[in-house]
């Protein structure tokens, strides 16, 4: 039976990391995205173009902000995302104006500010980003229900039934201290097992605090909640626990979560892939080296006849 796992921002795991390049969260495109920014210097009557620089823009939620009531208020929106969600992208600009950070996609900011722990400045506002955008996409109008398919089986078998899994879920997101994050993750544990199979690719429940998400260790996200205050106290107050049960009733978008798990396994399958090629590559190149042999014992044996 899975059991949630807590993980603070200075948690050092082994890991092996995955391909930056790939968005491992929404199967969707980043809400947060870079547009071209172009920076004109005058001098005398002419105009120069310099720099290009990477910004990033604050995307709205795929639904109207009055789409989710009456279980999450236009008002919690209004202020959620239209305040603090537009806060963290305004901050980043900010802070990556100018430095080499500006050039990287959001989630590469996220990975090399972390710093397995030792996080930098800007972390925190480029993890909020991504956070927020993946949990507008994990909420959708008329949600919450069960999930079926393999998404269902998976949760059936790695934590017993589906209910088992609804009180792992709430006990996580109702027991992180402070602000934070409950999460369910993919984690491929197949790439260094000596015999690995399916078994081992499980689903897990996670908790992290503050900005701090799955992105920075070896898990795919496929579904979050937002504890932080600001995500419910205009609707519930300080009442935490029935908006955790609110939002998995009225609010959980299956449909994300199940498309967020097939990209998950097929990135995992990718890596399996690059990894036998390697593996392969090396064992050709070890069977084409040269055998060196040793003759000179024979020759000077010749020549002293």
């Amino acid at each position: 039976m899975a059991a949630s796992i807590a993980l603070p921002p200075s948690t050092k795991l082994h890991q092996n990391h995955f391909h930056h390049s790939s968005f491992r969260g929404s199967p969707l495109p980043p809400s947060a995205f870079p547009c071209s920014s172009i920076k004109q210097k005058q001098h005398g009557s002419k105009t120069y173009l310099t720099k290009i620089s990477a910004k990033f823009e604050l995307k709205p939620p795929p639904y109207p902000l009055d789409a989710l009531e009456p279980h999450m208020s236009r008002s919690t929106l209004e202020y959620h995302w239209g305040k603090h969600h537009r806060a963290y992208v305004d901050n980043l600009n900010r802070q990556i104006e100018g430095t080499e950070l500006e050039e990287l996609s959001l989630e590469d900011i996220i990975t090399k500010t972390y710093k397995k722990g030792n996080i930098l400045q800007q972390f925190n506002n480029a993890a909020q980003i991504w956070n927020h955008d993946f949990l507008w996409e994990s909420m959708k109008p008329g949600g919450g229900g069960k999930p079926t398919g393999e998404l269902l089986e998976l949760i059936e078998r790695d934590f017993g039934s589906f209910e088992k899994f609804l009180e792992e879920f709430k006990s996580a997101a109702a027991t992180q201290f402070g602000s934070g994050w409950a999460w369910l993750a993919y984690k491929d544990n197949t790439v260094d097992h000596p015999r690995p199979s399916e078994k081992d690719k499980k689903l897990v429940i996670l908790k992290s605090p503050n900005a701090v998400n799955p992105l920075v260790w070896d898990y795919a996200p496929l579904l979050t909640i937002d504890v932080w205050e600001h995500a419910y106290y205009l609707d519930f107050q300080n009442r935490r626990p029935d908006y955790i049960s609110t939002f998995v009733s009225n609010l959980i978008s299956w449909e994300a979560a199940d498309l967020r798990l097939q990209k998950a396994k097929a990135e995992a399958a990718e890596r399996v892939k690059e990894k036998e090629k390697k593996k392969e590559k090396k064992k050709n190149e070890g069977s084409d080296e040269e055998v060196y042999v040793d003759n000179s014992s024979s020759e000077s044996d010749s020549d002293s006849d």
